[in-house]
């Protein structure tokens, strides 16, 4: 028995008293990192790498453990050790952290450069952060980028567009793959056919960059980068439901050979579960039915050149409405729906010229119809849109980069509204230059200006600058930029609110074309504690000059949507912060912040332009077990309030909004050989507009409302605040709390 017991004794002493060591070299990209920091989770048990990279940890008892890797710039490492009376050797390369700015960029200079380099302030959003939040659009994924709202412009249908530093969606370009696909009809319902599922990355400029891009490019633009088949997954499926009964299914599947390379992604969105929890007698958010096929080709051709294609068709039914709606009624005047049907295809692509010099070809080409109503009102629409452009980039000397090209866009209109008495047809051919100088190794100034003529107002000219300063250690660098905007406006395609409800549109006079000047002041800084914490701050100072602002007045006559040339001006300024923490225990936090006003001046008065906050944050809180694979998403955003439009001055509904956040949270468990189950509850406050927001809800065709010779509604004893129906006093979705749980396979 003393025998058993000293046996026992013994084992538990050597176990407790055993010492182990780890060693081992740190590398990247071949070469030693030093001075990266080395320890054991838990544990007090740690060291740092030497001048050659070598790294040795010693006198560790046996046991399970989790060895750090850490080093500020680099992806922080995690291995699980399992030591017992053993010394292991491990060898580990760390991979550059994107965090340092690494990431390659295209939509500021339209060519690839890293983010840390250009001249213009970019942002990037990979594909990781959009699954924070999964949504079956690029619309409601926007919700949590600082400076950026997804607007819903109809309590009815649902539709919106995206605004940046409170400028509305249509001086706002997106792109997909540098090709201007979203723009005229798609402005308003193209944006919630883009599945997440196919985005690479997002690149955001805020500021003027109409002398690359053209006259839409006002207040910034959206460049949605589509995956590359080459790094794409051989196959990809992201399927969730919610309890509200919105089902989306995401497949992907690749395809390779000798000479090629293909990507295939289906995305399926499907609501069909009518709720009216405000009880105000109409549909919270709209049924939809929609489906979205993407098919892009990249061959491989000699020198490595580029060449690819991609091909894109959505088709869509939403509509709408009074609860028991249904589509016999479409058209009619008895219940009130609003019904889109949408067919869209698009075509786009890139061809390197086989020459010495590098010139590539882009091309796109897309066809929008539209076959809606808005109770009894029509809109019938088709729209056209081809664009090709040849660049030419050429590296002068070491200083002078230079890039120039030729743009060609032709588009035709047509629609049943009286403003479009004939097909609307705009040529608009375009030249621009610019040259990225190299003052010193510090400073870059940018130079560019570009020509169009557009067939029905002639030549636009717009003009680029701007400059970027950098520390030599990169830690600090800030940017400088201006430019002028030119747009000319499409009411119809571009506010959906000139159709909805019982308003009638009036236009002043023929619109003139708006004209804009813009500058912004963009300030980085690299912050790397002791304890391997990485901290980016990124500030900017935004001013835009508007003249001619095209103006839709809510408020001269309740019963009308009058759009008329501003005469003053209107002017967008504010400051926007952002805050990214990167910590070596595994969390990661995004917060951001934009403060703005922006005032229209006309007659002496000014007024705050409506439904625009002049504050709003972001968040975006990750924390990762790394030994169970276990982690969480904590998302959200908060506004503040918003000038609305009421109707009349006996509209006793508030004149602005409450302040209000929508949160969400996610928790996910990754599997192994490529299989996620992920889960959570979006809008956790249950946060939801007033039930009075559509006004005059139980009588949408104002059957009961009586009107002056003017078209005024009267007040009466079954109409005291003189309303008429009408749904545009929206500012955030009526869909309350709902949990969803998917299920991720990445093979």
């Amino acid at each position: 028995m003393k025998n058993i017991a000293l046996i026992i004794l013994t084992a538990i002493v050597q176990n407790v008293f055993s010492q182990n060591s780890v060693e081992g070299y740190l590398t990247s990209n071949g070469k030693p990192v030093s001075f990266a920091g080395i320890g054991l989770l838990n544990s007090t048990i740690g060291t740092s790498s030497q001048s050659d990279g070598f790294y040795s940890l010693k006198d560790i008892p046996n046991g399970k453990y989790t060895i750090v890797f850490s080093m500020i710039g680099f992806e922080l490492e995690k291995r699980i050790i399992d030591l017992n009376n053993n010394d292991l050797k491990i060898n580990i390369e760390l991979k550059e952290a994107s965090t340092l700015l690494k990431e390659v960029v295209v939509s500021g200079t339209m060519k690839e450069v890293t983010k840390l380099n250009s001249p213009v302030a970019v942002e990037v959003y990979n594909s990781n952060f959009f699954i924070a939040n999964p949504s079956p659009s690029i619309f409601e994924s926007m919700q949590n980028i600082n400076g950026i709202r997804p607007q819903i412009n109809c309590n009815v249908c649902n539709t919106g567009d995206i605004h940046i530093n409170g400028l509305e969606g249509p001086y706002t370009m997106v792109l997909i793959d540098g090709m201007p696909i979203v723009s005229g009809l798609s402005t308003v319902y193209g944006l919630t056919g883009i599945p997440q599922s196919l985005i690479e990355r997002v690149e955001i400029v805020k500021g003027p960059s109409s002398s690359l891009y053209g006259s839409e490019a006002v207040g910034g633009l959206i460049n949605i980068i589509t995956k590359k088949t080459n790094n794409a997954p051989i196959i990809f499926a992201d399927i969730f439901r919610t309890s509200w009964q919105e089902y989306n299914t995401d497949l992907g599947i690749k395809f390779i050979n000798k000479k090629a390379q293909s990507i295939v992604g289906i995305n399926y969105f499907n609501y069909q579960n009518p709720l009216d929890n405000n009880l105000d007698g109409f549909t919270d958010i709209t049924l939809q039915d929609r489906y979205s096929i993407f098919n892009k080709w990249s061959f491989k051709r000699k020198e490595n050149r580029k060449a690819s294609i991609a091909a894109r068709y959505i088709k869509e039914d939403r509509w709408g409405g009074q609860m028991d709606w249904q589509p016999i009624h479409r058209g009619g005047d008895d219940i009130y729906g609003e019904s889109i049907y949408t067919n869209r295809w698009e075509i786009f692509g890139l061809y390197q010229l086989p020459t010495q010099e590098s010139v590539n070809l882009q091309y796109s080409a897309n066809r929008h119809q539209q076959n809606s109503v808005y109770g009894d009102t029509w809109y019938i629409a088709d729209q056209i849109i081809s664009f090709t452009q040849l660049t030419w980039n050429k590296k002068i000397n070491i200083r002078n980069d230079l890039l120039a090209g030729l743009a060609y866009r032709y588009s035709t209109y047509d629609d049943n509204t009286p403003a479009t008495q004939n097909p609307d047809t705009t040529y608009l051919p375009g030249i621009f230059i610019q040259n990225e100088y190299s003052l010193n190794d510090q400073s870059t100034l940018l130079m560019g200006i570009r020509w169009d003529y557009n067939n029905h107002h002639g030549s636009i000219y717009t003009p680029r600058l701007n400059y970027k300063w950098a520390s030599l250690n990169k830690k600090q660098t800030l940017r400088w930029g201006m430019g002028n905007g030119f747009r000319v406006a499409n009411i119809f395609t571009e506010d959906h609110a000139a159709l909805t409800g019982a308003r009638e549109v009036i236009f002043a006079q023929e619109l003139a074309p708006e004209t804009s000047w813009n500058t912004n002041l963009n300030y980085v800084k690299s912050i790397y504690t002791k304890n391997n914490t990485y901290i980016n701050i990124d500030a900017t100072l935004f001013y835009t000059y508007f003249l001619n602002r095209i103006i839709p007045d809510y408020e001269s006559n309740v019963n009308q949507i009058i759009y008329d040339n501003l005469d003053g001006n209107a002017i967008s300024k504010g400051i926007s912060i952002s805050t990214d923490i990167t910590a070596s225990n595994g969390l990661k936090i995004m917060l951001g912040t934009t403060i703005q006003e922006v005032t229209l001046n006309e007659n002496n008065q000014t007024t705050h332009q409506l439904l625009t906050e002049r504050l709003s944050g972001v968040w975006n809180v990750n924390y990762t077990w790394t030994e169970s694979n276990i982690k969480i998403d904590y998302t959200g955003n908060v506004y503040g309030p918003m000038r609305l439009p009421l109707l009349g001055p006996l509209d006793d509904r508030p004149s602005h909004s409450p302040w209000y956040s929508i949160q969400n949270i996610q928790i996910t468990k990754v599997f192994k050989k490529g299989f996620e189950c992920y889960g959570g509850i979006k809008n956790l406050l249950n946060f939801t507009p007033p039930a009075n927001s559509i006004a005059r809800a139980f009588d949408p065709f104002d059957k009961a409302v009586t009107f002056d010779n003017d078209g005024n509604a009267i007040a009466s004893a079954s109409n005291p605040n003189a309303l008429t129906f009408d749904p545009s006093y929206v500012y955030a979705s009526n869909q309350g709390l709902r949990t969803f749980i998917g299920i991720r396979y990445t093979f």
